[in-house]
């Protein structure tokens, strides 16, 4: 891992330091101890930078000895005291409490016992930039997806639909009207490094000391937009594909980059799966049109599906619900009811289900037909 020795940090609130985290730092009593901020990780190491510049650092044995999950050790945009040693190394002591976090869960949802894993993709965030290409990677679903762990953190959420060369006007206006209707309040930006249309738009979401971080799928053009705002190609990016007009994925770790400007960027590799990390609150606050229909049903545990007198139904048979929006909606709320279950409570529901399956077999066998 290779250190940028270019960028020369003045203070350490160019770095994002404010009240918030000395109050904590004071309060877990380490007030003695210098602080930086994680700025990338790879394999078990950390670059941090403070106003001294920037190190190598690790954990000690006894951090990892009482970790009990992934979002116990340090992520990029964390603030970390530390024991600067010699050689520009250092030890992390401790992870200074976060004002956000923007996580997901992956592994396979759908089998017990499988592993599925909090991924932690970065923590102090002000500003989260989702980010989709205008060719095949397009997808509304998915904007509402990431919306759901974005607004569960309580960071800004702006849509950036990226590479619009690549398209002519009328599909352009015809994807805009489709993002208003489905995601109503969301900032959106259209943006091309090819002809710089959108950037300026892009710039004035930076304030000098707010972290904002670049999310979306491999390919998508996440790094050459942060190329573009620094000005410099520090990120490696790939060709663009000449069969699906996808850029290639490059950037395989996540990466803090600081802006003349005085903002702060964080570039991350792409993500295939944008598992939903936590509870049902995450997605009532991106598709709140539902969730204020949901409260007028009469039934509370309405699950929406087929109940009789429910207002979601209703407005989706009368046409004031968007069709799509709502299968979305649905869907996402039985993986986190999944998620929500225990293990115990998983097992049988499956078991019930297996059974289900081997009785309606045995019918089927006895009235004389077929199956696989």
């Amino acid at each position: 891992m290779m250190l940028n020795m270019n960028l020369k940090i003045e203070k350490i609130e160019d770095l994002g330091w404010d009240k918030f985290f000395e109050s904590k730092r004071t309060e877990l009593g380490l007030g003695d101890f210098p602080v930086a901020r994680v700025i990338a990780e790879h394999r078990g190491a950390y670059k941090i930078k403070n106003e001294n510049g920037e190190f190598l650092a690790k954990m000690t044995g006894r951090q990892m000895f009482k970790a009990t999950s992934r979002e116990d050790y340090p992520a990029v945009g964390d603030w970390v005291s530390v024991t600067e040693l010699g050689n520009k190394q250092a030890v992390i002591q401790a992870v200074l409490p976060r004002k956000s976090i923007i996580k997901r869960r992956f592994g396979d949802k759908n089998k017990v016992g499988e592993k599925n894993d909090i991924q932690v993709i970065a923590t102090n965030v002000d500003v989260a930039f989702i980010v989709e290409s205008i060719g095949r990677d397009y997808n509304v679903n998915r904007f509402e997806r990431y919306l759901a762990i974005v607004k569960d953190a309580s960071i800004k959420p702006v849509i950036i639909i990226n590479k619009t060369d690549l398209s002519i006007a009328s599909e352009l206006d015809s994807k805009l009207a489709e993002i208003k209707n489905r995601l109503r309040d969301i900032d959106a930006i259209f943006t091309s490094v090819i002809n710089n249309k959108g950037l300026d738009r892009l710039k004035a979401y930076i304030q000098k000391g707010e972290t904002c971080c670049f999310l979306g799928s491999s390919g998508v053009g996440k790094s050459s937009l942060i190329n573009k705002l620094l000005g410099k190609k520090d990120i490696k990016t790939g060709d663009i594909s000449s069969y699906s007009d996808r850029g290639k994925h490059v950037t395989t770790v996540r990466e803090m980059y600081f802006l003349e400007s005085g903002g702060i960027v964080i570039d991350n590799p792409g993500i295939r799966e944008v598992g939903i990390a936590d509870t049902s609150a995450e997605i009532n606050s991106v598709f709140d049109e539902i969730a204020i229909l949901a409260k007028k049903c009469r039934y509370v545990d309405c699950t929406h599906i087929h109940e009789p007198d429910c207002e979601v139904l209703k407005a989706l048979k009368d046409g004031i619900l968007d069709e799509d929006k709502y299968s979305n909606y649905i869907n996402l709320k039985k993986e986190t009811e999944y998620l929500e279950m225990s293990q115990s409570e998983k097992r049988e529901k499956n078991r019930s289900f297996g059974k289900f399956i081997k009785n309606s077999k045995k019918k089927l066998k006895k009235s004389g037909h077929k199956y696989f």
